[in-house]
Order: C-alpha cells, then structure tokens, then sequence
C-alpha cells in the first residue's frame, strides 16, 4: 500500500526537463501573441460596444479571453485548432443552455452538470476546447441577458464571436514566416 501511494505522489513531481519549450524568438512570438489577442478581442468587442444596442444582444463572454491565449498564443496547440475552437464553443454552449433550461432552479446542479457534460461532449466530438467549458458555465451563471437569449446564446455571442476571433487567428498567425495557423482543420 505505502509503495502505491508513493508511486501515486510521484506522478505528481512532473517531468524533469519537461515544460516550455524554448522559444526559437522570444519576443516575435510575444509580439504576435499580443498583437492577435489584441486585434481579436478588440475586433469581438468592437462589435459589441460600437454597434450592438445596450443589453439587447452580447457579443463577447469571458471564455473568449482564454481562448484568445490558446489562439493566438499557443498556436500548434490541438486546443488551439479551428476544429477545437469553434466545436467546443458551440458544442458547450448547446449543453450549457440546455442544463439551465432544464434545472435552472438549481443553479448549483445546473452548473455541475453543463460544465461535466460540455467535458465528456466535447471528448466525444474530439472538439476539447477548455475554455468550453466556461462557455456551458456562462449559459448557467451568466444571468438574466445571457438566460433571454436561450438558445440564441449559441448563435450570438458563441459562435459569431468565436468566427471572428478565428478569423483573425488565420490573418495574424500567417503573416511571420516562423508561425502557420492552423496545424489542421478537422
């Protein structure tokens, strides 16, 4: 028993050697990690802010923030692919509308189980996508705005706010010649 525990506790060490991989150039993918998220989530909320009328319609959510870091940031990442963008957006945000509409009243419940199911959906799919998961959170916490759109949620804000952000990730990540976006499409 003691040497199964201490075989379980060593899993927990990590790699040695292992982590970030040495950047070829440090600063150019910096820049072009800035310059994408920057230019995607100005262009997101640009839209919302400039165009859409108070509290009718949203366009932007907070996972859009981490999934700005995986595109832009972390490019030959399988999280980062347009395939995992723009199914594990979509696919959670299915989920996560549907368990509120089906037990909204519990919002402890409602939360757990949008945020478990959008996990197993999306590795059903091959669509992981982490910040999914808090675009099924959001359809459950995101409160009364988010909860008028219904099914709505998945059109606009998600997947016409996850387009846009992906089609910024394919003008940015092909302009260095050191960077190619995206490693593959399905």
């Amino acid at each position: 028993m003691k040497q199964r525990v201490s075989g379980y506790l060593a899993k927990m060490k990590g790699v040695e050697g292992a982590g970030h991989p040495p950047h070829e150039n440090l600063f150019e993918n910096m820049f072009w990690s800035w310059l994408g998220g920057f230019l995607g989530i100005s262009a997101v909320s640009w839209l919302h802010y400039g165009f859409l009328p108070e509290k009718e319609l949203i366009l932007i959510i907070g996972s859009f923030g981490a999934s700005a870091v995986l595109i832009y940031g972390v490019v030959k990442s399988p999280f980062a692919q347009p395939r995992n963008l723009l199914g594990g957006h979509l696919i959670s945000a299915v989920i996560g509308v549907a368990s509120y509409k089906l037990c909204g009243d519990v919002i402890w419940l409602s939360a757990a189980l949008a945020v478990a199911t959008a996990i197993a959906a999306m590795h059903l799919t091959k669509t992981v996508h982490p910040p999914g998961g808090a675009t099924a959170l959001i359809a459950v916490i995101g409160g009364d705005s988010i909860h008028q759109l219904g099914f709505f949620y998945v059109v606009a804000p998600v997947g016409l706010g996850a387009a846009i952000m992906l089609l910024i990730a394919l003008l940015v990540n092909n302009i260095p010649a050191s960077r190619r976006y995206p490693e593959f499409w399905f």
